[in-house]
């Protein structure tokens, strides 16, 4: 069983420091609250009661995984009547990453100068987001915070899911392609000029394919730093297109309309907004705040612009489902059973069913996507690199038959 270090304080204000056998660090956390030791420090032994060992001037990523285990803890310590600025303490105390640590017991200290816990993590936005921060308040006020850290972590960790599919489906083609990339570099570059130069030794007339070949690759010679320039200058020049709005809105509007890949992110986009909306509505926020997050959250422009006219609308006194179905952007489906979620005074419910329904329709296209671009990558890589192979080795077959 391990044996983890502790670091605390009695109940008389005394600090104490020794050992304690438990099959993990909340079970040691537990133990000692049992001895009526405020736990301050607790780690493994031989891990050191420290923070993580980092180079100078390098600062540790606060990550999906470590926002949902301090909101699980979090909610457990709630739960169990201990009071925030202790919960607080603890967790940041025991945190693995030094930033989040930081971070957590700035909180902390911002909670004991008399701010509320929402107030506090409002003022790191690059950890907390709105979401994050509104869900937090609305917990507060209505005194059910375990409840709300709760919901927020299973949240978190359904869309982490989510996104863990998506780069899933792209490493594969990805991987692909950087190395049929890399193959016909190497084969332009290095490997046809030593054909070139050996067919010129021999003289006569070349196939069509093979001259073809190597004027490509003598071409490529000759302007290789261009074009390296040229690839460089274009994925910056796309990536400011990206950035800039006008770029970006019609970058995400086009891409909605590629087949396959547009059905993807459109379902995506769905099962985000509904997970979003219905978390926030069972968590007691208002519905026009929960639409503004949910459109900053959309992750897509013609989406984010959807929701905002469907927020407009509602603020005028109408419906969600009918200025929703106007956008032509949500599936006909997903309003009518939000409509049906209006009139039963369901919502939130019927939100949460559409988004496990759309996970599903995700992971469906998520591996049709997958399907179709295995077939596809095999016939690029077998027409340009076994076309190239083919069109260098053609000479030594004629030469060969002319013997014969």
């Amino acid at each position: 069983m391990p044996v983890y270090a502790y670091e605390g304080k009695t109940r008389q204000g005394e600090i104490k420091k020794g050992t304690i056998e438990a099959p993990n660090q909340a079970v040691a956390m537990a133990r000692l609250r049992q001895l009526q030791i405020v736990p301050q420090k607790v780690r493994e032994k031989g891990k050191g009661l420290g923070g993580n060992i980092k180079l100078p001037g390098m600062t540790a990523k606060v990550t999906d995984k470590d926002i949902v285990i301090f909101t699980r803890q979090f909610a457990t310590m709630i739960d169990a009547g201990l009071p925030l600025v202790q919960c607080l303490d603890i967790l940041g105390t025991q945190s693995q990453n030094p930033t989040f640590k930081k971070v957590i017991l700035e909180v902390k200290d911002t909670v004991e100068a008399g701010s509320t816990f929402a107030d506090s993590i409002k003022k790191h936005p690059k950890i907390f987001d709105e979401l994050y921060v509104n869900l937090i308040a609305a917990g507060e006020v209505g005194g059910i915070l375990d409840t709300i850290l709760n919901r927020l972590a299973q949240y978190i960790e359904k869309a982490m899911k989510l996104k863990k599919k998506i780069k899933g489906a792209m490493v594969y083609p990805s991987t692909i392609m950087a190395v049929a990339v890399v193959v016909v570099i190497v084969l332009m570059v290095f490997v046809i000029p030593i054909f070139s130069q050996m067919f010129k030794d021999m003289g006569g007339t070349l196939p069509v394919p093979t001259q073809i070949a190597i004027d490509i690759s003598n071409w490529v010679t000759r302007n290789i730093v261009y074009l390296i320039v040229a690839i460089t200058g274009s994925i910056f020049g796309a990536k400011a297109f990206y950035n800039w709005p006008k770029g970006r809105k019609i970058f995400d509007n086009t891409i909605l309309h590629f087949p396959v890949v547009g059905d993807l992110i459109r379902k995506v986009a769905v099962a985000r907004f509904c997970r979003t909306l219905g978390t926030m509505i069972s968590s007691g926020v208002p519905i026009l705040d929960a639409l503004d997050i949910c459109a900053k959250t959309a992750g897509n422009r013609t989406v984010e612009a959807a929701i905002q006219k469907t927020r407009v609308a509602i603020s005028e006194g109408r419906t969600i489902a009918q200025p929703l179905q106007e956008t032509n952007v949500f599936p006909n489906m997903v309003v009518q059973m939000i409509a049906v979620g209006e009139s039963t005074g369901a919502l939130d419910a019927m939100l949460t069913k559409i988004a496990d329904f759309y996970d599903d329709e995700v992971d469906s296209a998520v591996e049709a996507l997958t399907a179709l671009m295995e077939p596809a990558l095999m016939v690029f890589l077998g027409i340009v690199i076994g076309g190239l192979v083919i069109a260098m080795y053609m000479p030594i077959f004629n030469m060969a038959a002319n013997v014969g």
